[in-house]
């Protein structure tokens, strides 16, 4: 019967250093960082950064820390990204999805397919009516949204994506209690933008 291998930090110093870090992707990495919980955070801290650790969920990741009053700011080591008006559309309405999904599932994969990804933006989209121009639009923000970590292409099943549950940390509670404002923000935006195309219509 062989032996379970040791927990080894540099393994688990190095995946966190690379991206997030999922139980479901690799449970014996993940194993090891829950034993190294402790000793992680002692290393990364010399960098500036803190452990992001959530076992309920199952994710972890690495966040700059600020610096302390007095101290120099080192230089960043997670890149912060600014997310354009459709990407940050698409992130709200994946989180509303997801709490509504926990809210009546017992379930822990939301998955939903290209189709439904669509359906739920196309309100909020000045060109809805052209179905070519919204696909091409819409399947752009999915690209992005996967690099981002918040969605993973299921291997084998074109078009389905599961919705990760890290976005739960990127998008809190009391974010999602404002989102009914945001989305009429949203709106405004899409109308605004509409109105703009009209105009310049000869």
């Amino acid at each position: 019967m062989s032996t379970p291998e040791p927990p080894n930090l540099s393994m688990v110093l190095v995946a966190l250093m690379k991206g997030v870090t999922y139980r479901d992707a690799d449970g014996a990495l993940w194993q090891s960082l829950i034993d190294l919980s402790a000793r992680v955070r002692e290393h990364v801290a010399v960098l500036g950064l803190d452990l992001v650790l959530d076992e309920a969920e199952g994710y972890a990741y690495l966040r700059q820390l600020p610096a302390a009053e007095g101290e120099t700011e080192l230089p960043r080591l997670v890149v912060r990204r600014q997310l354009g008006y459709h990407a940050s559309l698409l992130v709200a309405l994946l989180r509303k999805k997801l709490a509504e999904f926990d809210a009546r599932s017992g379930d822990t994969r939301l998955v939903l397919s290209k189709s439904e990804i669509i359906d739920l933006v196309r309100v909020f989209l000045p060109d809805a009516a052209n179905e070519a121009r919204l696909v091409d639009r819409v399947g752009t923000q999915i690209n992005k949204i996967v690099e981002l970590g918040f969605l993973r292409p299921l291997r084998g099943q074109e078009d389905q994506f599961e919705v990760q549950r890290i976005l739960k940390a990127f998008v809190d509670a009391q974010w999602l209690s404002g989102f009914e404002e945001r989305l009429a923000q949203y709106r405004d935006h899409a109308a605004a933008e509409l109105r703009d195309r009209t105009d310049e219509t000869p």
